[in-house]
This record gives structure tokens, C-alpha cells and sequence, in this order.
């Protein structure tokens, strides 16, 4: 296919012509695992890291926006929508998650049957998600914030803050460069 971008790949990474869109420069390790492609799209030079799954879902999209860095063993859940802005960065062993069981409908069924509700989770550009922290469902990360590891973030954090803890609250302000 003369028209699909280029793909390297440290591992065994998948046709760039399965994806909806893949940038140049795109770098999957070894052990990456991606499902439904045809509804990710992964801006130019992002790498994915080792044994991270990207898990694309059937009637919704994922979307990567150039310069992106995904740590080893993230997940990427997409059912209820993800979009990542540009230069983020997602460490080792995060999970973001974008639906969950409605706990409050059919309560005489298990939980694992019962109804799912779905929330999109977005990343604002140049945000940062500290290792091994939790991003639920419908949360939004404002630009060039960080997460700090660990945290489980159950709501919103707006944009150029530090948030961390159990549940994750603004801990401090990034102040701006002063050139």
C-alpha cells in the first residue's frame, strides 16, 4: 500500500494501514497489544511502550496526538472515548478508563451484568500522568498538569496544577516560566 505512513517497530507492532490514522515515526514495542485500530488514530512520533494495551473499542474513538510517550504496561481504555493532546505523557503501569457498572441500576443482578455507563476521559497537551495512577471515567486533565504516581483521579483537575492522593486534589500550582 503505496499511501500508508511508515511504522517502526521495536516488537511486532501492526500494519499502519489498520489503524484510522497513523503518523510517521510511530514506535511500538515489543509486546504492544492494540485492538479495533480502525477507530485509533495516533499523531506522529509517539511511542508506545512495551506490553502496553491500547484498547481501541467498536463504536467510539481513541485519538493520540503527536509526541506522545506511553509508558510499559498502560492501558488505554477507549468505550466511552479518549483523546490524548499533544505531548503528553502516560507512565508505566497507568490505567485511564472510560466506563464503568452502574452500581445504582438492577441492584438485584450482579454487578458484573448489570448496565454500563460510559464517560469520555481527555488529556489536556502536555499534561503528565505519573506512574502506575488511575484516570476513571469522565475525568478531564488540564493542559500541562501533572498526576502525580499513584493517584486515582475521579474528577476533573484543571490545567497547570500538581494533583495527587486517594482520590487525587490539587496539591500545588505550576508557575509559569517567567521569560
Amino acid at each position: 500500500m503505496e499511501d500508508a505512513p511508515t511504522m517502526r517497530s521495536h516488537g511486532t507492532g501492526l500494519p499502519p494501514w489498520e489503524f484510522r490514522s497513523l503518523g510517521e515515526g510511530v514506535v511500538f514495542e515489543h509486546g504492544v497489544l492494540v485492538f479495533h485500530a480502525e477507530t485509533i488514530t495516533i499523531g506522529g512520533g509517539c511511542y508506545v511502550g512495551h506490553y502496553a494495551i491500547v484498547k481501541g473499542y467498536h463504536n467510539s474513538r481513541l485519538s493520540i496526538a503527536e509526541g506522545c510517550w506511553i509508558g510499559q504496561h498502560a492501558f488505554l481504555h477507549s468505550a466511552g472515548g479518549l483523546t490524548v493532546e499533544a505531548n503528553v505523557g502516560i507512565g508505566p503501569g497507568v490505567r485511564i478508563l472510560t466506563s464503568a457498572h452502574d452500581i445504582n441500576r438492577e441492584r438485584g443482578r450482579p454487578i458484573m451484568q448489570r448496565p454500563l455507563d460510559f464517560a469520555p476521559v481527555r488529556l489536556g497537551e502536555g499534561s503528565d500522568i505519573g506512574t502506575g495512577a488511575i484516570v476513571l471515567p469522565g475525568v478531564e486533565i488540564g493542559a500541562r498538569s501533572q498526576i502525580a504516581a499513584g493517584a486515582v483521579v475521579t474528577r476533573s483537575i484543571p490545567e497547570g496544577v500538581v494533583a495527587g492522593g486517594v482520590p487525587a486534589k490539587v496539591l500545588r500550582t505550576i508557575e509559569p516560566d517567567d521569560a
